[in-house]
């Protein structure tokens, strides 16, 4: 069966809001609702692709578009490639050019519109930055809390609580007061015991390794209204957290880092590679900053992620 290769966008609002259309009730999936798109035609580039189909559907043109992520997914009738570009600036008023109802979202609200089972993935990169921040190891509370601060001031929106040197009373506190200063402007992503999962209802969980092999044959530790998070470093671990349906992952090393000295660089093709053949959104780490954000996409790479990349003191 031959993969149906579709061009998909993102589509947001200055304001930040997300372009929802609704399938007729006569299509594959009719009656959910998608993020616009259509199939690439043989000798059509996905970018023409898309650009041709927002047109046809909604009268717009894209002017920025960047690539955001690749599902290959298989229903029992049809398999597809979905190459899913978002979409932050265009020409023209989007409307329902074939008489398809629209609705503008907020990324929040996309967990309360059904959508096609491909779209799942696409519904977490429409949500989640492009920049995850992990905090150094080594420093004081005071010193964690005052640069938490700052980087929230700078607009960062998702945060892993990492303090591997603190007893454990000691970390607990920490989140506590963290958890609070991100209410309503991050995400905070925690690391530690399973067992602490019910003390931090807000807070996601970002596994080890190690955890993840422990811990994968059980399922996911709690419902999707969670963010669950995994460090990957072979594509052996990337299989088993799909295995385990972890929402993102973080690919490292990419690059040679201070943090890691002895760990082998993957290199940039080799984490293309890898991304290739997996579905759910992936932050590239080690040695990366703001300026690989460009190449971390062009990999496959929902963002980077790192410690002293974002670290603003």
């Amino acid at each position: 069966m031959k993969r149906i290769h579709v061009a998909a966008a993102v589509i947001r609002s200055v304001d930040g809001q997300i372009l929802l259309a609704k399938r007729s009730d006569d299509k594959h999936q009719g009656g959910l609702w998608e993020f616009p798109g259509g199939k690439v035609e043989a000798g059509e580039t996905v970018q023409a692709a898309l650009a041709r189909e927002l047109e046809e559907e909604l009268g717009i043109r894209p002017s920025v578009a960047r690539p955001l992520i690749q599902i290959r997914h298989d229903y029992p009738d049809k398999q597809v490639l979905l190459d899913v570009w978002d979409v932050c600036a265009y020409t023209g008023e989007p409307h329902g050019a074939e008489g398809q109802p629209l609705a503008w979202v907020s990324p929040r609200q996309l967990d309360d519109y059904a959508f096609p089972a491909a779209n799942k993935p696409i519904v977490m990169a429409a949500r989640l930055p492009d920049r995850y921040l992990i905090t150094p190891q080594d420093l004081t509370p005071s010193e964690l809390l005052s640069g938490v601060r700052q980087a929230l001031a700078n607009g960062i929106r998702l945060i892993q609580l990492r303090a591997p040197g603190m007893f454990d009373a000691q970390y607990r506190d920490l989140a506590i007061d963290i958890q609070g200063l991100c209410a309503g402007k991050a995400q905070l992503m925690l690391k530690g015991p399973l067992e602490w999962l019910g003390d931090f209802p807000a807070a996601g969980w970002h596994l080890t390794a190690e955890q993840l092999r422990k811990y994968v044959e059980h399922g996911r530790p709690f419902p999707s209204s969670r963010l669950l998070a995994a460090s990957c470093h072979s594509v052996e671990e990337l299989q088993l957290a799909t295995r385990m349906g972890v929402d993102f992952v973080t690919v490292s090393p990419v690059q040679a880092t201070q943090t890691h000295p002895d760990a082998v660089p993957l290199g940039w093709p080799q984490v293309a590679g890898w991304l290739q053949g997996f579905n759910q959104p992936a932050y590239v780490l080690g040695g990366v900053g703001p300026d690989d954000l460009e190449q971390a996409r062009q990999a496959g790479a929902q963002g980077v992620a790192g410690i002293r990349a974002f670290w603003p003191v």
